[in-house]
This record gives structure tokens, C-alpha cells and sequence, in this order.
């Protein structure tokens, strides 16, 4: 029998095993809010080029003040789940905004996107049914997907000819119900998804549209609705996850979106939903107002995409591998682990935090820098980060 010490140094092992392959993801500890430049615990002001942060919310002084008003008149926590005694007003307010927002029936919150999706498949598909889910979908629908017991079918990225084989597979196996679900954005390669393929042929096959829009809702169409708006599909997605922790205030929470029929059914059988404390207030009160603001103007979503689109052509023209696209995720491509491990280190040493992406979150052999643009950042910060990535090309010769 192993003693306690021996299993342990199993787990200690892994660890310096990743660490000799080039694939420790590290931590490095900030000391101010997020934003366009945070400050490090030794006093240096990096520009930050690594968040999620897209429409730079995430040290708005309107949310923080929204945040604080709640707590003088909603508490800290409501140390409760939804339906005992954890629903407030404002978490009925929040939903209504969402569903406003988006063009949905219905939205029910959740702690984040993950427990969103992980809450999803296993609720409204049986053995009986079928998921068809792209290969490069987030972590947390593959997870999802696996708690449920419908027949699994996995499609080429973004392939809609794949994507028509599958489902025509899943016909021939008899399935009840066909649900295909996808990205909206594929974080990792700043893709967009093909939505209108993917709704033309769930109309042709009679399935229904599951879409993780966590990178794209805020900021993504011409009024920051999200991939169904930029694909002109509104209306014929029925289910939409998100999390408010990226470009909606960057803090916490999720939700799921869409017809009014699933979210029925959501809010009595979803494990996450019926086992987890509901979402803050402060953080409820402060999203409410973020929607107000993105209804007020589309001022931060159309900066955005101005300096997205000057950081894209400034890294093409100076001979940079990355991934065609619109999006303010920027993949660097540099492809070797310990090279990209390389770069981002440098790069921090010359002002500019970044992080080397590498196996498991992408694919072995695709390392890479990812950097994000918010909408806080200027044409001045892109021409910075530009200057950087020469300098640290020169110095390691790659």
C-alpha cells in the first residue's frame, strides 16, 4: 500500500514534468485595479495586453459606484440559493436586462459561464438525443457535455460541410432531439463563428442552436449584441451563455439566454443553478447599470474596433504571424512552447504584460502570444506593444 507522502510526490512529479516541457502557466500578482495598465506588486506599470477586459470596464468608476450603492441597500450576500431565499429583486431586473438586451425570452443567472454551460446539456437533452459540438468549443461545454447521456458528435472547426455529415448521422441513429452547440468566438484563434451556416442548417435538420457568446456580447455587431447580431441571425439562436466577467464589467457571473421553454425547465432541474448561492448584489446592481451604459451609447464598442483593426494591420505590416480576423483577440503565432515562454517573458521585462499560451489550452505545436485589445487602450499603447515585440524578434532571433 502507497504511503500519503508517495501519492503526493506522484502529483509533484506531473508538476516538474510540466515545468521541463515549457508549459508551467505561472501567476504574476497585480496590486491595482484591472485596466489598460496595471501595476505590479514590485511598482512596475505594465501595459496590459492579456485581459478579457474588453471594453475596458473593469475600473469604471460609474460600475464601482453602482457596486457600492447596492451594497448600502442590498448587502453583502444573500448566503442563499435561488429558490429558497436567494432571489432579490435586482437578480429578476438583471435577467429582464439580459433578455432586453440580446432579444430572448428568458435569462436565468448563474456564478459564471462555466457552471452556465456545465448546467446546460445534462437538464434538456436524454440518452435519446443528440449534441453536435465543434472541436475547438470552451472547456466548459466540453465539460458540459460530457455530464449528459445524449449521443456526442464532434464537427471541424467551424466546417459547416462536417457539420451537415453529423447531423446527418445523428438522424440516422434515430435522435429525439438535436442540439448543436458552438463558440460564438473561438477565444484561442480571435475566429468568429460561421452563426448563419449553423442556423441555416439546424433549420434544414430541425435542431436546435446552443452558442457560448462570452467573447462577443458587449462588443461584437454593430450594437454589441453578440455573434447573432454581427452573423444578422437574431432570433434564431435559441440558447445563449455568457458571463458578465469579461467585456460586461469583467467581475463574475453567467447566464443562460433563449427561449422561454428552456429556461422554464433551467431554473427546476439545473444543478449548478439549484445548488449554488446566487450571484451577488453588488454584482447584479453593477451589471443592471453596465446594460443601461451599453444602451446609452456604443461610444467604447466602436473605439474597439478602430484600434483592434490598427493593431491587426500594424502587426501584418511588421511581419507577424497571426490569424486573419476582426476580433480583439490576437493570437501572435510563434508555434514552440519554450519559444512563446520566451517572448512573453521578455516582453514583460520591456513593460508589456503578456502571457505564453501553450498546451493544454491550445493545441501541442500552436503556442502562442494571445494578446487582447480593450477599448481603454490607445493607438499610443498599440504603437508601444508594437515596438516591443521587434525588439524581443531581435533578441532572440526568431
Amino acid at each position: 500500500m502507497a504511503r500519503k507522502n508517495d501519492i503526493l510526490s506522484i502529483y509533484t512529479k506531473e508538476v516538474e514534468q510540466i515545468k521541463a516541457d515549457g508549459l508551467f502557466k505561472g501567476e504574476a500578482p497585480f496590486v491595482s485595479p484591472q485596466g489598460a495598465k496595471v501595476v505590479m506588486e514590485d511598482g512596475r506599470e505594465l501595459l496590459n495586453m492579456c485581459a478579457n477586459n474588453y471594453l475596458g470596464l473593469g475600473d469604471n468608476q460609474r460600475l464601482i459606484d453602482a457596486a457600492k450603492r447596492t451594497y448600502d441597500e442590498k448587502g453583502y450576500g444573500v448566503a442563499s440559493v435561488r429558490f429558497i431565499c436567494g432571489t432579490q429583486d435586482i437578480h429578476k431586473k438583471l435577467e429582464k436586462k439580459i433578455s432586453g438586451f440580446l432579444g430572448t425570452d428568458d435569462t436565468i443567472l448563474y456564478s459564471s459561464c462555466f457552471d452556465a454551460n456545465g448546467g446546460l446539456f445534462e437538464t434538456i437533452l436524454t440518452a435519446e438525443d443528440a449534441v453536435i459540438s465543434d472541436e475547438l468549443n470552451h472547456a466548459s461545454i466540453i465539460d458540459g457535455v460530457r455530464l449528459c447521456k445524449a449521443k456526442r458528435y464532434r464537427y471541424k472547426n467551424n466546417n459547416m460541410e462536417d457539420l451537415e455529415t453529423q447531423l446527418q448521422a445523428a438522424d440516422a441513429a434515430g435522435a429525439r432531439v438535436k442540439l448543436i452547440a458552438t463558440d460564438g468566438v473561438f477565444s484561442m484563434d480571435g475566429i468568429i463563428c460561421n452563426l448563419k451556416g449553423v442556423c441555416d442548417l439546424a433549420d434544414k435538420y430541425n435542431a436546435l442552436v446552443m452558442v457560448d457568446d462570452s467573447h462577443a456580447v458587449g462588443f461584437v455587431g454593430a450594437h454589441g449584441r453578440g455573434t447573432s447580431e454581427y452573423c444578422g441571425v437574431e432570433g434564431r439562436v435559441d440558447i445563449i451563455t455568457g458571463t458578465l466577467g469579461k467585456a460586461l464589467g469583467g467581475a463574475s457571473g453567467g447566464y443562460t439566454s433563449g427561449r422561454k421553454e428552456i429556461i422554464d425547465l433551467l431554473r427546476q432541474r439545473s444543478r449548478p443553478y439549484l445548488f449554488s448561492n446566487s450571484l451577488a448584489p453588488a454584482i447584479a446592481g453593477a451589471s443592471i447599470e453596465m446594460f443601461n451604459m451599453l444602451e446609452e451609447s456604443t461610444e467604447l464598442r466602436d473605439h474597439l474596433e478602430e484600434v483592434t483593426a490598427y493593431y491587426r494591420k500594424q502587426l501584418v505590416e511588421n511581419g507577424f504571424d497571426i490569424i486573419e480576423g476582426t476580433h480583439p483577440c490576437v493570437p501572435v503565432m510563434l508555434y514552440d512552447e519554450r519559444l512563446a515562454g520566451e517572448y512573453a517573458k521578455k516582453m514583460m521585462e520591456k513593460g508589456v504584460y503578456v502571457v505564453a499560451f501553450s498546451y493544454p489550452v491550445v493545441p501541442k505545436g500552436k503556442a502562442r502570444i494571445r494578446t487582447q485589445v480593450c477599448a481603454s487602450h490607445t493607438k499610443e499603447d498599440i504603437d508601444f506593444i508594437i515596438k516591443c515585440f521587434k525588439e524581443t524578434r531581435e533578441e532572440i532571433g526568431k
